[in-house]
């Protein structure tokens, strides 16, 4: 279930290259978000009234990562292939890891990862490198996924349930709105956009939430963390099939070097 959870998220992604010439990356985030948030509401029906002044810098700060998360690796992935760029992203919760483990072997893997982040970077034969703006935003995406993993543990203790992450996307939707709006204009509107922006929403939200959350209950944790490493494979692997995005080699060992160290780092702080 995390892989198919996986693969049905990075098809989503695949999908929303086919409006990024219409609404452009931004465009297609916020669709995302908008039409996520809505499906959210409806199901979880969070309440405004649990939100105090205590809570309310958690939410905001759950949402804004949540929001600048999905910006900025949607602006990677319209500048990289998909299975780089969802690589470079894996880097953020590799390296949160490695730093509440507190443990020297995580050195180890934070050098294997940056190992195979510099075998992506374009010293292939066959490759003049990749483009700057997409891996620093891709960089960027790894953060807010970092930050993102902090602020659900914090949000998770003051909003019961799903309530939090219900709530959080509606802020996450608002921080995308100017910039969706600003590139995409009228063209939102559009039947056909607004189809594949709803199809985006529940392949890239409501399908894998319910499947990781079915694995949840099977799985035991560290299984599932490691489980959840293999999303750049599958990233490649749809990129590959649904975009035509081949990768040589050195990318392919690249990934494998950042799976290898995600998939390490986690069981190393799993047996901490």
């Amino acid at each position: 279930m995390v892989v198919a959870a996986a693969l049905v998220t990075q098809t989503g992604a695949a999908i929303a290259y086919q409006i990024f010439d219409r609404v452009g990356a931004q465009g297609a985030v916020f669709l995302r978000l908008l039409i996520s948030s809505v499906l959210l509401w409806i199901v979880f029906r969070p309440s405004v009234r649990a939100i105090t002044a205590k809570n309310l810098p958690v939410i905001l700060g759950f949402g804004l990562s949540l929001g600048a998360m999905n910006m900025c690796i949607y602006q990677a992935i319209a500048r990289l292939p998909l299975g780089v760029a969802v690589t470079i992203e894996l880097l953020g919760p590799l390296v949160l890891s490695v730093v509440l483990s507190r443990k020297l072997s995580g050195l180890l893997w934070a050098g294997l990862a940056l190992a195979g982040v510099l075998l992506l970077s374009g010293v292939g034969p066959n490759t003049e490198g990749l483009d700057p703006v997409g891996v620093a935003f891709a960089l960027a995406a790894a953060c807010m996924w970092a930050l993102y993993i902090l602020m659900s543990r914090q949000a998770g203790r003051e909003f019961p349930g799903t309530q939090g992450l219900a709530l959080a996307m509606v802020v996450g939707a608002l921080l995308a709105a100017p910039f969706g709006v600003a590139s995409g204009g009228v063209e939102l509107l559009d039947p056909w956009v607004l189809l594949i922006g709803a199809l985006i929403a529940v392949m890239s939200s409501a399908v894998p939430y319910a499947l990781e959350l079915a694995s949840l209950r099977l799985l035991a944790a560290e299984t599932f963390a490691i489980l959840v490493s293999l999303a750049p494979a599958i990233a490649a692997l749809v990129g590959w099939v649904m975009l035509g995005q081949a990768l040589d080699v050195l990318e392919i060992a690249g990934i494998a070097l950042v799976i290898l160290a995600s998939a390490a780092a986690v069981r190393s702080a799993q047996l901490s």
